[in-house]
């Protein structure tokens, strides 16, 4: 029977309760192992949950070992609770703005414990999908411990050895750590933690002004608190620029400060709060937080896993190391997730889980390269990518089609101007290779390149697809149709003309 002591969630609710009876019920019992496994997972994330369930649906004898809480990151500290947050911080705008839109401006502002609350209820209620009680109910052997592999071909948990013919290593990544003076003894916040808040902040510093800051960063702002980002370089330094200057804009006029291209030399505890000092490369400057939330990035967790003990190569930095077929250096073990891949997001865990599946189970060889990974940055608006990025490749291999949201029926009637589709295609070709969306919803409408370029369908053939009106994704109809008409050369306009003068004899 599994300690559940130091499994417990602040606060510790019903909904909190709900969620760890769920996830790691408190009297689970590990069961008898099986004389030999086809396939054992270390890690119930979403790769683990999804290999081993895909597993097991198709025959195979599995089991699978969570330390933790069933469901990883994305249930417990990540996706879930973030989208729940960023859900009421954009009514609290909404209703903030909403005399733009011809109503009165609501007189009570957002009340922050009911906020998080709602969070914890709809994360007890997701969690449903992720319960122990079901894998078990799918014929999958759940562990609750600790697992490490003892050979390259048996894991032990508990003290239970789990002898495997194929195993999957899906441990996924923590919050990676900064190397700042004072930053230890500052009780800082990370997106493992700042889930368990109750009461809010007064003033929150983000370090980093990546995808998890920046979203963080709007929503706290949006329910009340002083916000400051501190960041190395731009905002989301990856995304296209005019998105990353779009989004600084934007979060300038909500009063979210920024200083940008700086790094903090130290951090100092006060009597009442925390001071960082700024090198803002001009000098040094003071700021004074209530809270400090750290967000530069992900570290991938290969500690005490035995990863030597099964021939297995692996580094701090990239994690563990996997070809393109997701196979480790021992031909018997797979890894997927966030522990071993580049693309650290639920939905590349969820496709790496099922290449696994296959060339684990069934001697495949799909490749992870293959694959067409879009993504989204949950700020508002949303930023969405998909494939090459302009910007990085020679302007003269590539034509752009860009078309501002302004130009959009339904996002003016929305209130919703701010943001662009830009679709880049093969020089003189429909064919994408890839596109950035900002809008209110981009995370939805990049789905739809997706699927064209993975489906090998052109610029040209989106043109011919009809997209009801008024809706914002008729932003990539336009797009579309402005490939279409670089296709009417004068050549051809001459021609036409020339056929319809006959015509019309």
């Amino acid at each position: 029977m599994t300690d559940p002591h130091h499994l417990a969630i602040p606060p510790d609710d019903k909904h909190n309760q709900r969620l760890v009876d769920n996830v790691h019920p408190k009297d689970w019992v590990n069961p008898v192992p099986a004389d030999m496994y086809n396939l054992v997972v270390i890690g119930a994330g979403p790769a683990g949950l999804v290999a081993a369930a895909g597993a097991a649906g198709l025959g195979a004898k599995v089991a699978i070992i969570e330390k933790h809480l069933i469901g990883g990151d994305c249930l417990n500290v990540g996706c879930v609770p973030s989208k729940c947050i960023i859900r009421s911080s954009r009514s609290a705008a909404e209703m903030k703005n909403s005399v733009d839109l011809g109503m009165m401006t609501a007189s009570d502002g957002p009340k922050f414990a009911s906020v998080m609350e709602r969070m914890r209820r709809i994360r007890a209620d997701i969690s449903a999908h992720d319960a122990a009680t079901r894998f078990r109910e799918q014929g999958i052997d759940v562990f609750l411990g600790a697992g490490k592999f003892q050979d390259n071909s048996t894991v032990v948990v508990n003290d239970t050895n789990l002898h495997f013919k194929k195993a999957v290593i899906a441990t996924g990544a923590r919050a990676a750590a900064i190397d700042i003076p004072g930053l230890d003894e500052a009780d800082y916040l990370t997106n493992e933690t700042i889930f368990n808040l109750t009461e809010l902040p007064d003033h929150l510093v983000v370090l980093g002004g990546g995808p998890i800051g920046c979203e963080l960063a709007q929503a706290f702002r949006r329910l009340g608190s002083r916000v400051t980002i501190i960041a190395r370089s731009r905002l989301l330094s990856r995304e296209d620029p005019d998105a990353s200057a779009l989004l600084a804009r934007i979060l300038d006029e909500e009063g979210v400060a920024t200083i940008l291209n700086a790094s903090v030399r130290r951090v100092e505890k006060t009597r009442t709060s925390y001071e960082l000092a700024v090198d803002t490369g001009q000098g040094e400057t003071k700021v004074e937080a209530s809270h400090i939330l750290v967000g530069v990035g992900r570290a991938p967790n290969v500690e005490g896993l035995g990863l030597e003990s099964a021939g297995i190569e692996y580094d701090a930095k990239r994690g563990v190391h996997v070809d393109d077929q997701l196979r480790t250096t021992n031909r018997h073990i797979f890894a997927a997730g966030d522990v071993c891949m580049k693309h650290k997001f639920t939905h590349a865990a969820d496709a790496a889980a099922r290449i696994v599946i296959q060339n684990a189970l069934f001697g495949g060889r799909k490749k992870l390269s293959a694959i067409t990974m879009p993504w989204c940055t949950f700020t508002d608006p949303e930023i969405a990518h998909v494939g090459v990025y302009g910007h990085l490749v020679d302007q003269d291999t590539i034509d752009t089609y860009h078309v501002q949201l302004e130009e959009i029926d339904r996002a003016l009637a929305d209130g919703e101007t701010a943001g662009f589709v830009k679709i880049h295609t093969a020089k003189g070709s429909d064919r994408i290779l890839g596109a950035t969306i900002v809008a209110s919803h981009a995370g939805e409408m990049i789905g739809e390149i997706s699927v064209a370029m993975a489906a090998k369908l052109g610029l040209g053939g989106i043109a011919n697809v009809i997209h009801p009106y008024p809706t914002q994704a008729e932003a990539i109809k336009r797009a579309a149709d402005a490939y279409s008409r670089t296709r009417l050369t004068p050549t051809v306009q001459k021609s036409l003309a020339g056929w319809l003068k006959f015509k019309r004899r």
